[in-house]
């Protein structure tokens, strides 16, 4: 089975960074896409970004365009996301996954997934 593991999350301040990392192991040669999902509490669980296996095409979501970059290192079987200018509104449980990446991210529509890491945005 695929193993997904994340890392990286923490409590940063309004404004800050944070890189969050996910490693993957297991036969993950025919995924379609890898990317990062987040749920705050008492919210529905929401697609951040992902970046598709075959050709590399990333999505964002509105919230965080311009200010998340997604990344990976097949190299490293790693997979990144470099979170810039955050707001207390991005604090949540990210989620690694791999499914399906297009401009739609639905929960259900992914393969595997992680346990999570917490990002707390707050002064």
């Amino acid at each position: 089975q695929v193993q997904l593991v994340e890392s990286g999350g923490g409590l940063v301040k309004p404004g800050g960074s944070l890189r969050l990392s996910c490693a993957v192991s297991g036969r993950t040669s025919h995924y379609h896409g890898i990317g990062w999902f987040r749920q705050a509490p008492g919210k529905e669980r929401e697609g951040v970004s992902c970046i598709r296996n075959s050709d590399g095409t990333t999505y964002y979501s509105d919230s965080v365009r311009g200010r998340f970059t997604i990344s990976r290192d097949n190299v490293k079987s790693a997979m990144y996301l470099d979170m810039n200018n955050l707001k207390p509104e991005d604090t949540a449980n990210y989620y690694c996954a791999i499914g399906l990446c297009t401009g739609h991210m639905d929960y259900y529509a992914m393969d595997y997934w992680g346990k999570g890491t917490p990002v707390t945005v707050s002064s």
